[in-house]
């Protein structure tokens, strides 16, 4: 998806070493301005691709949602992934329905409502997730285009 992939690794990897002081505003203000010219109902590709990791606060908020036990949410749509986190087990995800909505969307879990992490602090931490994000959703993909022109690495 990301045909910018190479050229994105080698700038994350130079941002990396160099750890520039305004990194986080940077990304901060990008997230903003492409999430305003970006539809994620007319892609959701993060939704058709990846599983969130689905914690036990998640687990119990989304079961109580369904009517149903947290147990059974567990046997019904998760499985613990090789670190021992919960995970969907197939993708699409269960709940995405045909018209990209989230039928849970309201108690989605945390790892949901925090994608695709380009508005957090401490983002250098972060630049590997980051890159593997450009190659799902192509705001990141964006963001880190429009970044090479505020932040020279």
């Amino acid at each position: 998806m990301n045909e910018r992939y190479a050229e994105h690794k080698r700038y994350l990897n130079r941002l990396k070493a160099r750890k520039p002081k305004k990194l986080d505003e940077a990304f901060e203000q990008l997230h903003e301005e492409v999430f305003e010219e970006v539809d994620c109902l007319a892609c959701a590709n993060c939704c058709k691709t990846t599983s969130p990791i689905f914690t036990d606060t998640d687990i119990e908020r989304i079961a109580k949602h369904l009517r149903i036990r947290p147990s059974d949410l567990i046997d019904r749509y998760l499985h613990l992934d090789e670190d021992r986190h919960y995970v969907l087990n197939s993708s699409p995800c269960t709940f995405l329905g045909s018209d990209n909505y989230c039928s849970i969307y309201e108690v989605r879990p945390k790892a949901c409502r925090e994608y695709p992490h380009t508005d957090r602090r401490r983002m250098v931490q972060i630049l590997d997730l980051t890159l593997a994000n450009t190659t799902i959703c192509p705001a990141v993909a964006t963001i880190v285009d429009r970044l090479q022109h505020l932040v020279p690495a």
